[in-house]
């Protein structure tokens, strides 16, 4: 059995929430501090704040025994060996990151630091961040002996977030002494090691006791610059297959075809060439507008990052100007909208391609009823219904009498939809795919007209429905 290390971490949100169930689950005493009073009540209580795969499970074993929630940051901080700051690092309006939440927390982490302490970026944080936490201690008057700060970047998809985290492709540390690297070993020794693969329960993936994680020791700085060079290359491998399939639609090439053989190139692999509505969430936009930033700071002009951005936010127009071929005209239309999250599998509507594609169907005059499996109740704090914002909690509630329906998320439900019934429930059978679920073909054979992204449209010649003949789908 590997050795138990006292463990903090600074923040209940998506990164450090996971981050505390899978310490607690590898076999770590773990206290998970926030200063939101109320999510920490309803973490205590057994309460779940965000919609993430394997972890409630996770947090209902080991709440109170392997991990506990508190609002106590000085008494966590003394009683741990190894300090994990996971607090929010959005983009500030030159586009760097703000460390402010990260200063504040360092500031409160100086005053309570008794004994040996190994501090730990979590967060994805800009270069150099580690040198200037390490200022802010010594300010603070803290001894320079009785701590070291180690970069520890996160590479968690949204959605499999805790099947990343104990089956990760790699772990990176970034220290630049051998002590705090022994206790980042000591850490994640039951996942480097395999110990925890054999354990009775222990979720399954990718890797296992004869296929460990592997750990990648660099400086913080080089640790810093691969969470942020990693975003941004698997952004641009989506902006890239964007800008090909906006070719593929001119020339009347297929982008699924042109992505499946250049996947099947080992050197270049199939993830992240899928056409669509480009990247969101709370990673990819900010992390690579954070990595623009600083290599402007060091008068490095990396201009890919600009037209990678630049792309995505096209994607959208893109989009929007197809719902607008489709129907002509959108004022008065009726609008099925099938998609809140940035993604599937998550109820993260941070930078939501969909919300934004939402937003401008509203401003030109269309009625929209929205569905999402898990994403409803955060899309209403930003998007309160109104007279032209409805939202359903069925996607065939919300595809009844519509003139056509969006698919704008990638939940696997809206790829598996019973066309038959979506058929006879609309008031037209159109659909605007931006996800690319579907194969004309099937539509074609179904009775839809089909649009998606870099693919030819289908058109069908079936007339449309009054809208009194539309069946009506109980509620």
């Amino acid at each position: 059995m590997s050795e138990s290390v006292s463990i903090c971490v600074i923040g209940s949100g998506y990164v450090g929430l996971v981050a505390a169930a899978c310490f607690a689950e590898i076999g770590h005493r773990v206290i998970c501090v926030d200063n939101d009073e109320a999510r920490v009540k309803l973490l205590q209580e057994g309460g779940v704040p965000i919609f993430e795969e394997h972890l409630p499970e996770l947090l209902a074993h080991h709440r109170d025994r392997g991990v506990v929630f508190s609002t106590d940051l000085g008494g966590a901080v003394e009683s741990s060996e190894a300090i994990f700051i996971a607090v929010g690092t959005p983009q500030g309006e030159s586009g760097a990151a703000d460390l402010s939440y990260v200063e504040a927390v360092v500031s409160e982490i100086a005053r309570s630091v008794t004994g040996y302490k190994v501090i730990v970026e979590k967060s994805t944080v800009p270069v150099y961040t580690n040198d200037w936490i390490r200022r802010v201690l010594h300010r603070h008057g803290v001894d320079p002996q009785s701590f070291h700060v180690v970069s520890n970047p996160e590479f968690l998809r949204e959605g499999t977030a805790v099947c990343d985290f104990l089956h990760p492709d790699r772990i990176v540390v970034g220290a630049g002494d051998d002590r705090s690297v022994e206790v980042m070993r000591r850490i994640y020794e039951p996942l480097t090691g395999g110990s925890y693969y054999s354990q009775p329960g222990a979720l399954r993936g990718q890797c296992s006791i004869t296929r460990p994680a592997p750990l990648v020791v660099t400086s913080a700085q080089s640790a810093e610059i691969i969470k942020h060079a990693s975003n941004a290359f698997l952004a641009l491998k989506i902006s890239f297959i964007n800008a090909v399939a906006n070719l593929a639609e001119a020339v009347d090439a297929d982008i699924e075809d042109i992505a499946a053989g250049m996947g099947s190139d080992s050197r270049i692999g199939p993830k992240f060439l899928r056409a669509g509505l480009g990247y969101g969430g709370s990673c990819f936009p900010k992390d690579v507008a954070a990595f623009h930033w600083v290599a402007q700071q060091r008068g490095i002009d990396f201009q890919l990052l600009s037209e990678i951005r630049k792309i995505n936010d096209t994607q959208r127009e893109i989009f929007f100007n197809k719902v607008l071929s489709a129907l002509w005209t959108l004022r008065g239309k009726r609008l099925a909208a099938l998609g809140l999250a940035f993604k599937g599998d998550t109820d993260d509507i941070r930078e939501s391609p969909a919300l934004d594609i939402i937003k401008k169907l509203l401003d030109a005059g269309a009625v929209v009823t929205a569905y999402d499996p898990a994403a409803v109740e955060r899309a209403k704090a930003v998007m309160p219904p109104a007279a032209n914002l409805i939202y359903a909690d069925d996607l065939y509630v919300a595809s009844s009498g519509a003139d056509a329906v969006l698919i704008l998320t990638d939940w696997s439900e809206f790829g598996n939809i019973d066309l038959v019934k979506l058929n006879q429930v609309v008031r037209f059978p159109i659909v605007v795919d931006g996800r690319n679920l579907y194969k004309p073909q099937t539509m074609a054979e179904h009775g839809f007209t089909y649009v998606s992204m870099g693919r030819p449209a289908t058109y069908h010649a079936q007339q449309g429905k009054p809208r009194g003949e539309v069946n009506a789908v109980a509620r």
